[in-house]
């Protein structure tokens, strides 16, 4: 598969353009604890910029690439591959075209389109 299924893509569940890097097509779906469950399709490569979250953060590569860079230290992680990522760490990442993630967040990290 190089896509999500649709049943998954929801428009209702999209993230707004502002909780997300540009260029690249996400939704998320709350808990009602505050977590969020997220996925990202990465049609065309591209970088998410140093950020820290104020909770924690668990990934995992559906298909492609994704480096993960903190400290300066870059971690490649491709299809199958999963890293937690601890509240308060700094990190940023790359990734390469046609890659999917889906994210699990401690916290609220997206916003929805409209909201």
């Amino acid at each position: 598969m190089d896509h999500f299924p649709d049943f998954m893509k929801n428009p209702v569940n999209a993230i707004s353009p502002q909780s997300q890097s540009k260029g690249i097509e996400g939704y998320v779906y709350d808990g009602v604890d505050g977590s969020q469950i997220a996925f990202w399709e990465c049609p065309l490569a591209g970088i998410s910029a140093e950020h820290v979250h104020d909770f924690d953060e668990y990934f995992i590569v559906v298909q492609g690439l994704y480096i993960l860079i903190i400290d300066g230290t870059r971690i490649s992680l491709s299809a199958g591959q999963e890293y937690y990522i601890p509240r308060g760490l700094h990190h940023a990442g790359e990734w390469i075209a046609g890659t999917r993630t889906l994210h699990a967040f401690g916290g609220m990290r997206a916003q929805r389109k409209g909201q």
